[in-house]
């Protein structure tokens, strides 16, 4: 029972952090998009858009150093964890 948990807990390490990086870099995209659209309309100045986006390059590093702690913890060198992050960042 040991060993079979010693595969599927990094494998599911691995799915739940590939799925949570394809969503984030979904949500990115749409936001980079909502600022182009918004600039290209004259909605928003190119300067205020350039703000926004430092501002939540800012943020994404500052929430990028906390989680910093949490990288001790996975066990990203394990061939299941790779498995299961690629996986991750493929299904749909």
């Amino acid at each position: 029972m040991t060993q079979i948990l010693a595969f599927v807990v990094p494998f599911i390490f691995g799915l739940l952090i590939g799925v949570l990086i394809r969503r984030l870099i979904g949500v990115a995209l749409v936001l980079l998009a909502i600022l182009l659209l918004a600039v290209a309309v004259g909605y928003i100045s190119p300067s205020v858009a350039m703000g926004i986006i430092q501002s939540l390059g800012y943020t994404a590093y500052q929430a990028a150093e906390k989680l910093g702690v949490l990288k001790a913890m996975i066990p990203y060198s394990s061939l299941t964890f790779i498995i299961g992050l690629v996986i991750g960042l493929l299904i749909k």
